[in-house]
């Protein structure tokens, strides 16, 4: 099985205009998305692009599954399997907040 593929040169581009607001806002709705029980990453990321709607159309999926990394090395969630296939790992939550 192969890993997802790397951001290319123009999604790289795409995502580093984003602002601290709008990873913010991405990183919690991947948090939205995930709870005390596993859950595949690629069923976090979907509800995530769902749920903030189309206010990030050109920020990919594979984008999305680099911020679940980040969220589990800042210690949110939780990780098993291969994070470089968001469809053969899965994530839970840490600390549930009340939001």
């Amino acid at each position: 099985m192969k890993d997802d593929p790397l951001l290319s040169t123009e999604q790289q581009a795409r995502v580093r205009t984003l602002s601290d607001t709008e990873l913010k806002e991405i990183d919690e709705a991947l948090l939205k998305n995930t709870d005390s029980n596993w859950r595949k990453v690629a069923r976090v990321i979907g509800g995530a692009i769902m749920s903030i709607g189309g206010s990030y159309k050109e920020v990919p999926d594979i984008f999305y599954a680099q911020r679940v990394k980040t969220l589990v090395e800042e210690g949110l969630l939780e990780s098993q399997g291969n994070l470089n296939r968001m469809r053969h790992s899965e994530v839970k939550r840490l600390k549930i907040e009340n939001d």
